[in-house]
């Protein structure tokens, strides 16, 4: 069950992610906001950063394991 909530949260970042860069493009496109575009793009990235911290796999530490078998 915990397994289908991280997936389902961080697909929902990855919407988050794709529509804020999407939307900062818009903004400084045919807004000519540059402020709050860059922002907005800022964020976008930020949200990809998080998900590829979260899905990418880290050293399994031997502390954690042991602590786990007692």
């Amino acid at each position: 069950m915990a397994c289908s909530m991280a997936g389902t949260i961080l697909s929902l970042l990855m919407l988050a992610g794709m529509a804020l860069t999407g939307g900062g493009i818009y903004a400084i496109v045919r807004k000519r906001d540059r402020r709050r575009g860059t922002l907005m793009i800022v964020a976008g990235l930020v949200m990809f950063a998080n998900v590829a911290i979260t899905a990418i796999p880290g050293p399994d530490l031997p502390v954690l394991e042991n602590a786990a078998h007692r």
